[in-house]
């Protein structure tokens, strides 16, 4: 049988819609925050709180020093006593001793009750953050609590309170306490005095979880929603498309007899929807999202830097519906589409390109071919002045006349357009790919431009060498760029030299002994040893018809302070591929000037010449190790107990 703490507990568990563990844990610690405040222990003394969910009795243990002699019972403990708790215990030890006072129950139902509500208030407000921060995006049922000028509360599940700005809220709709409303939950922020959560009626996504939540084929993904474009309680226009053969995505939307829009409509405070077929072509497309007005013609024009203008042509009687009240319906068909729309009159655009046929020398193939037919159109334009009446023949007349005039300069843009995009790919292969590695903070000018710079979209050194040769009239009109900065980033970009990029050679290609004994190229010999100077490579060069093997710039320092260019001539009618590298010592015998042997008779010793002090005989040795793939370069020089390499 339940005592009467656990009923409470159950009864508190109920009402807070909170874990089990979570109002324990609430509970123990408040009873050893009122343990602590009762005894006046200290905080670094650690103190521990077990309750019995049955009966609903507290015991408070505490962390104490096992002494002999106990001079503060708060803190110490005999060994005695500690063993009760710890068989182990010995002295000096730190044991948990169950410390519960007299009459806790009472005392800690007094102490401890700000703080357990405390608790209750912190674990509700985490269980609302973690609820509602996974609901951003979805709508939530809630009940009007309070409504002001500026905002509404609305009640939530979990005790949560949810706000709704007036910018939130659908114009012209009123709500009324204890009203039941469903809204979008589109930001969850944290507060000190708990979740703020922040919910909307007018944004564009609570009519698509709307369209989600009536129409079937759309929450299954057989009809996808593929833009919306809204202004709350007045209009609103959706693309929709079909992802299987055979469905009608308007149809399925509409429902029979409208019966799931006119619900959707309801909802919103009898907001205006159109919903359209999303079409691949832009032309399409556009011609649609005007709808309910009937187009003549869509011209579009774009612009290599992303700027899309669409020119619609309606008959004049569809002018003031293409464009709608204040400009609603081609305002929205622009969001829906993503295109800049220009909508004007079939008279208006007859006119203009009668206009571009005279004026504009790009069109000059157009006029002979359109002679009679331009008089024909300027009669046409002079009744339609005078108010005089058109057959729709005359009508259907002119539309031809402007669509081939409007495709002959989408024609005329595209050129251009690929000619522009030609010249753009043309600069970027002059621009080293390094240069688009480099930050555009590590560029040599002032900070002040560099954050210019990057604030307009430059990034990295190649972005800006690239907007340099594309279009520096572009950099001068940012704010702060004046011409003598742009006269020095323009210097900067033409006088800044980067390294070349390189091909790594292939590890694994042909030896460098085959490639000079096969294409007689000179190789270069990188000197290996640190008596030589390694800034003087070594030349070798295999002649084609006589073999020769010719050394030239072998340089080998006798001195500290002198340095010896030898250049010697070896001739042999066969050398195998081993000996091409090997060289005789004794052609690179070097005597100072005065030693035995500088002047003898057929020597081939270039003598030394005289640096101070007399230097010993010495000699150089260049082997090829076929090994190793590498040329070997050594000196050697004679000492009192013979020769020595060095």
């Amino acid at each position: 049988m339940k005592t009467e703490f656990a009923l409470a507990l159950n009864d508190v568990l109920e009402d807070k819609k909170l874990p089990k563990e979570v109002i324990v844990a609430a509970i123990e610690s408040a009873m050893a925050s009122a343990y602590r405040k009762t005894v006046k222990a200290s905080s670094a003394q650690e103190v521990q709180a077990k309750i019995d969910l049955e009966t609903g009795e507290v015991k408070v243990f505490a962390e104490k020093e096992v002494i002999d002699e106990i001079t503060d019972e708060r803190t110490e403990v005999m060994l005695d006593e500690a063993r009760l708790y710890n068989p182990e215990a010995q002295i000096g030890d730190m044991v948990m001793v169950e410390t519960t006072p007299k009459n806790f129950g009472r005392v800690a139902a007094q102490t401890a009750r700000q703080v357990i509500q405390q608790r209750f208030r912190e674990a509700e407000r985490s269980a609302q953050l973690e609820y509602y921060g996974g609901q951003v995006g979805e709508i939530v049922n809630g009940v009007v609590q309070a409504v002001n000028s500026y905002s509404a509360t609305i009640g939530l599940d979990l005790k949560a309170e949810g706000i709704m700005l007036r910018k939130d809220m659908i114009p012209g709709e009123r709500l009324r306490i204890h009203e039941r409303v469903r809204a979008l939950v589109y930001e969850v922020k944290e507060s000190p005095r708990g979740p703020q959560i922040l919910m909307s009626r007018g944004h564009r996504n609570f009519l698509r979880r709307l369209l989600e939540n009536e129409v079937p084929e759309i929450y299954h993904g057989i009809v996808e929603i593929r833009s919306i474009a809204r202004e709350p309680g007045h209009r609103a226009k959706v693309a929709v498309s079909a992802a299987q053969q055979g469905i009608d995505p308007v149809g399925a939307c509409v429902g029979i007899r409208g019966v799931r829009i006119q619900t959707i409509v309801r909802e919103l405070h009898d907001e205006k929807i159109d919903v359209i077929e999303w079409n691949s072509n832009p032309a399409v497309f556009i011609a649609k999202a005007i709808s309910p007005a009937r187009v003549s013609g869509v011209y579009l024009d774009t612009e290599v830097k992303g700027n899309k203008t669409a020119t619609v042509v309606v008959p004049e009687d569809q002018l003031s519906l293409a464009i709608g009240r204040q400009g609603q319906n081609a305002r929205l068909a622009a969001k829906l589409t993503g295109w800049r729309i220009d909508i004007m009159s079939l008279t208006e655009a007859t006119g203009k390109a009668l206009l571009k046929l005279k004026e504009n020398p790009s069109y000059a193939e157009m006029v002979e071919s359109e002679a009679e037919n331009m008089l024909k159109i300027e009669d046409l334009l002079q009744k339609k002045a005078e108010g005089r009446p058109l057959p729709p023949e005359d009508y259907k007349f002119m539309t031809r006349f402007v669509d081939r005039i409007e495709k002959r300069g989408e024609v005329e843009r595209k050129a251009e357009q690929d000619a522009e995009q030609a010249r753009v790919a043309e600069i970027k292969t002059t621009i080293p790919k390094l240069a688009y590695e480099i930050p555009i903070s590590d560029i040599e000018l002032k900070r002040s431009v560099l954050e210019i710079l990057r604030d307009a979209g430059i990034e990295n050194l190649g972005d800006l060498i690239m907007q340099t040769r594309l279009d520096s009239d572009t950099i001068l009109a940012l704010n702060g760029i004046g011409p003598k900065t742009l006269e020095q980033i323009i210097d900067f970009v033409e006088n800044i030299k980067l390294p070349e990029e390189s091909e790594q050679p292939d590890e694994t290609s042909i030896p460098a002994a085959e490639q000079a004994e096969v294409t007689g190229e000179l190789s270069k010999v990188e000197v290996l040893e640190t008596g030589l100077d390694k800034s003087v490579p070594i030349e070798t060069k295999q002649d084609e018809h006589v073999g020769q093997v010719e050394l030239e710039g072998a340089a080998a320092e006798i001195s500290q302070s002198g340095v010896v260019e030898a250049e010697e001539k070896a001739q042999t009618e066969e050398v195998p591929l081993e000996e091409l590298f090997k060289v005789d010592s004794k052609k690179f015998d070097f005597y100072p000037e005065g030693e035995p042997g500088a002047d003898d008779e057929g020597s081939e010793l270039t003598p030394a010449k005289k640096k101070g002090k007399k230097s010993k005989r010495g000699f150089t040795v260049v082997e090829y190790d076929p090994d190793k793939d590498q040329t070997i370069v050594r000196r050697k020089r004679k000492r009192d107990d013979g020769w020595e390499e060095w």
